[in-house]
């Protein structure tokens, strides 16, 4: 392996002390299970864009070995090259020797946050984003005038205006969801009961920005799960799960929140906890480890994140009992990073789209390369995302599918931006809803 001839520009002595601080830094046993050979690479997204090999996750761990050997700092290319990452765990997925990528990446994020202060235009742009998506009471004020806004889009002028934000204000303008005041403020109900014979008991977490600005998406798992003989449970007092703020490396409100959810849900009586959404269900299938040294909380996270399932894993499980309707048309799969690399959550989704009458099922070409979103990356890292939305796009084009489906908002989002509204993008349990229920294939 070759090291970038700028890698050394912040070498300190040999006897340095680690750069990581004390609080849970990379483990040296995880950075001494790569052997460098470069398999992750083909899957790499930031690898396949730049060619770099500090951009890829063997260079990374090469800068996370020196900066536990205290040779180089976690300022300048240490954090730029950690920032670049997407966190897709991709290379989890590729690599032969089991390297957990996964880990020493969120063992890293948190280690920057704490230990370099950004530029100040990046912090205030990273704590607007935290100051708001969390929160499902903000995004509903927000819902507003984001509607209006739309509206309003549609002059020239104002087309104009937009047209001239600076990078990541015109990232955050170009990825608004349709916004519908009625669904924004919509409510599931805190109980619906099977239909027919109970075949289980479940609770769904409603999530922030799926259940504000993908409320449909909601109603439509709440529907299918009830169809197929599940009791579903939503709790009111459920809040967000943490999982952006997870990724993002901001560790202690990510914790805090996981904690609340905790309380929320372990009490419930319930078989399952289901997620509809990718990042959130791999942090909470996660949560066992992240306080698996916090003896108040480390039996109970675990008996948490092992109820925790995809609504996949819960609708794969066992015969249809729906009557499915023909859905005819070929459905193009995109498999979310977060549901198909971390949660390793792949034939499920398939199972269930396959399961439709009539339907044709087809992969995209490159399907596992991210789409870009990567949570809040296509809005700190806008040029990246980007181009690697429209090379997505151009995957997407490629099979000429009539619907494409994705189990992630952000994906949703991002692959909607690239793509255009030609093409109708939908949830896959929007589909399977449809086809219970014999009607026409929602375009959004």
């Amino acid at each position: 392996m070759t090291t970038p001839a700028g890698s050394a520009e912040s070498k300190l002595p040999q006897t340095a002390p680690s750069s990581f601080d004390d609080h849970h830094p990379p483990e040296r046993e995880l950075l001494d299970d790569c052997v460098h050979c470069g398999f992750c690479l083909p899957t790499c997204p930031t690898y396949q864009l730049w060619g770099e090999e500090m951009d890829s996750p063997r260079g990374r761990i090469y800068l996370m070995d020196l900066a536990s050997k205290g040779e180089i700092t976690l300022e300048g290319s240490f954090q730029e090259h950690m920032d670049a990452c997407l966190g897709c765990m991709a290379c989890v997925t590729a690599c032969p020797s089991g390297v957990q990528y996964d880990k020493l990446l969120e063992s890293v994020r948190p280690q920057i946050e704490r230990n370099v202060e950004r530029d100040r235009s990046d912090q205030l742009f990273r704590d607007a984003i935290f100051a708001l998506f969390p929160y499902k009471r903000r995004l509903r004020a927000a819902a507003l005038p984001g509607a209006l806004y739309q509206k309003l889009r549609t002059v020239p002028a104002i087309r104009k205006l937009a047209e001239k934000l600076p990078g990541r204000l015109a990232a955050m303008e170009s990825l608004l969801p349709p916004v519908s005041v009625r669904e924004a403020f919509a409510r599931l109900p805190v109980f619906t009961p099977a239909v027919g014979s109970r075949r289980g008991r479940v609770a769904l977490l409603s999530g922030c920005v799926q259940d504000v600005f993908f409320h449909r998406v909601n109603e439509a798992t709440v529907r299918v799960l009830a169809a197929e003989g599940y009791d579903v449970l939503v709790p009111r007092d459920q809040q967000c799960c943490g999982a952006l703020e997870l990724h993002a490396g901001r560790e202690a409100p990510a914790l805090e929140r996981a904690k609340r959810e905790i309380g929320v849900f372990e009490t419930l009586d319930v078989d399952s906890i289901v997620t509809n959404v990718a990042g959130c269900g791999s942090s909470m299938k996660e949560y066992g480890h992240l306080f698996a040294d916090d003896p108040a909380w480390a039996d109970r996270a675990a008996a948490f994140s092992a109820r925790v399932r995809d609504v996949h894993e819960v609708l794969a499980d066992g015969e249809p009992r729906a009557e499915r309707h023909p859905v005819r048309g070929r459905v193009a799969y995109h498999d979310a990073c977060h549901l198909g690399h971390a949660q390793k959550v792949r034939a499920q989704p398939r199972a269930v789209l396959r399961s439709i009458p009539d339907l044709e099922l087809v992969d995209l070409p490159e399907t596992e390369l991210c789409c870009g979103s990567a949570g809040i990356y296509n809005m700190i890292a806008p040029e990246a995302a980007g181009e690697l939305g429209a090379r997505k796009a151009a995957n997407v084009r490629s099979v000429n599918p009539d619907v494409i489906v994705t189990a992630n908002p952000g994906c949703l989002l991002q692959i909607g931006k690239h793509l255009g509204a030609d093409i109708p993008l939908l949830h896959p349990v929007q589909l399977l809803d449809a086809s219970i229920r014999g009607v026409a294939v929602p375009r959004t």
